[in-house]
C-alpha cells in the first residue's frame, strides 16, 4: 500500500449520516488538505488495502506518512487537520473520552441506516 500525498479519508457515500460529517469536514477545510472518497468507489480504494468489510464498518483516515485510522479514533486526527479546531483534539486524551466515543461511533455505525431516515439528501 502507497501512502497517499494527502490526508484521505474512506467513509460510505450511501450513508446520509457519513455524508452529512463530510459536508461539515468540506467546511472546515478551508486549505482543502483532505481527499474524500466513498468506500464504494472501488478504483480508488483498492490502492489502500483495506478490506471491504472494514470499510463498510467505519470511516477511515489515512495520513501521508502511512498511519491509519478508524472510526472515533479518527476524529483526533480530523481535527488536527484543521487550524481552527485543533483545540479539541486534546480533549480525546482525557482518560474516558476515547472509550465513550468508541461507544458511541460503534452504537451509530451499527444503525446508521435506521438513523438517516428524514435526513435531507439520504
Amino acid at each position: 500500500m502507497a501512502p497517499p500525498t494527502d490526508p484521505t479519508l474512506i467513509y460510505d457515500g450511501e450513508c446520509g449520516i457519513c455524508r452529512q460529517a463530510v459536508a461539515l469536514l468540506e467546511r472546515w477545510d478551508r486549505e482543502h488538505v483532505l481527499r474524500f472518497v466513498p468506500f464504494q468507489d472501488a478504483a480508488r480504494v483498492a490502492r489502500f488495502g483495506i478490506a471491504l468489510p472494514a470499510l463498510a464498518a467505519a470511516m477511515h483516515l489515512i495520513l501521508p506518512d502511512g498511519r491509519v485510522y478508524a472510526g472515533a479514533d479518527a476524529v483526533p486526527e480530523l481535527l488536527r487537520l484543521f487550524p481552527g479546531k485543533r483545540w479539541l483534539a486534546p480533549l480525546f486524551r482525557v482518560p474516558g473520552v476515547l472509550r465513550l466515543a468508541r461507544r458511541i461511533y460503534a452504537w451509530i455505525a451499527l444503525r446508521r441506516r435506521c438513523l438517516v431516515r428524514g435526513i435531507p439528501g439520504r
